[in-house]
């Protein structure tokens, strides 16, 4: 069965960066990350097709960027100006048919989240 191995969580300062990594191990078509903080509905940040075709949530648009490397299998989310309000587990999510490649489609197979904390 596919798996997902996200990387590069962590604690940062309100402004600063990260950048996270979703590795799958096998091909997929359309990548997503996601993001659920305690006691909120999990948001679709961001998604992105094996073209390189993205969409982001409102709420990150401008300050995050997704990309993929076909060739690794590899999704990465740049995330930059974190806000406090960013701090939240994300999770990586995949199918492996290109399309619909939405971020409010279901996703077959999901990485085990990595968690983000930005402090004021």
């Amino acid at each position: 069965e596919l798996q997902l191995v996200e990387s590069g969580g962590g604690s940062v300062q309100a402004g600063g960066s990260l950048r996270l990594s979703c590795a799958a191990s096998e091909s997929v078509g359309c990548m997503a990350w996601f993001r659920q903080a305690p006691g909120k509905e999990r948001e679709g940040v961001a998604v992105i097709d094996r073209a390189g075709g993205t969409n982001y949530a409102s709420s990150v648009k401008g300050r995050f960027t997704v990309s993929i490397d076909n060739e690794n299998e590899t999704a990465h989310l740049q995330m930059n100006k974190l806000k406090p309000e960013d701090t939240s587990l994300y999770f990586c999510a995949a199918n492996t048919e290109a399309l619909p490649c939405r971020r409010d489609i279901s996703f077959s197979y999901w990485g085990q989240g990595t968690q983000v904390t930005v402090s004021s």
